[in-house]
């Protein structure tokens, strides 16, 4: 990420045009895909609906917008973007293989439970070294991964309760924190569009960073950078 314009030669004509930033969709995304599966975590938003979205919205939208995250050199929103992009692609195709094919035959019992639940947890420890580093984006980003820790945390306890035949009241609670993580993710993609939209002033606050700040600003520095690399500086 802290890679600057001199550091790497000659500019190319792409480099010197500005990309729109693709967080707001990428947080647009995660952020309904989170509320109608927490919504049915929750249990007032039935089954199934979900996975369409997380197939395309959640998971296909997602990866695309951390693609382009690569092409405006933010590492942290590339790989954040890309990683929950796969997150949704593969939940939805693990429901789909479980529920409708010999693959899913072969889960018996509390199979299914557990597996979401180790599958939570190997997120959840992803999820908390960007937590850590969310720190230096805004507050705003840091309250998206904050709560999704905490929900993420709350899904796999309650799915392993479940599976060992306890109530789902912990993943109740996991889906009602999912909606917060859902609200946190829709209010910082608001602002990304918004303020976008307005570069002269910021309508919408997001916080300064919480530990020092990146290295290089993401192209919502764009017409700064575009003046930087068009002139050789």
């Amino acid at each position: 990420m802290a890679v600057y314009a001199e550091e790497r030669g000659a500019p190319t004509l792409v480099e010197a045009v500005p990309a729109a930033d693709p967080a707001p969709l990428g947080l647009a995304a995660f952020a309904l895909t989170t509320f109608i599966l927490s919504g049915h975590n929750a249990t007032f938003i039935p089954d199934v609906i979900w996975v369409g979205l997380a197939m395309f919205y959640g998971g296909l939208t997602q990866l695309l917008a951390g693609m382009w995250e690569f092409r405006n050199r933010n590492v942290f929103g590339a790989t954040a973007f890309s990683t929950y992009g796969g997150f949704w692609l593969s939940l939805g195709v693990f429901v789909v293989l479980a529920e409708t094919t010999s693959l899913g035959s072969a889960l018996k019992g509390p199979d299914v439970l557990n597996s979401l639940a180790w599958f939570l947890l190997a997120f959840a420890i992803f999820n908390t070294y960007m937590l850590f580093w969310s720190t230096r984006v805004s507050v705003a980003v840091f309250a998206v991964f904050a709560t999704l820790e905490a929900t993420e945390i709350l899904l796999a306890i309650g799915f392993f309760r479940e599976a060992h035949g306890y109530s789902a009241y912990i993943t109740h609670v996991g889906g009602w924190v999912g909606i917060a993580t859902a609200a946190c993710a829709w209010y910082a993609s608001a602002a990304g569009v918004v303020n976008g939209m307005s570069p002269e002033k910021r309508v919408l606050p997001v916080g300064a960073p919480l530990w020092g700040r990146m290295s290089v600003s993401r192209r919502g520095s764009r017409m700064r950078r575009g003046r930087e690399v068009a002139g050789g500086h």
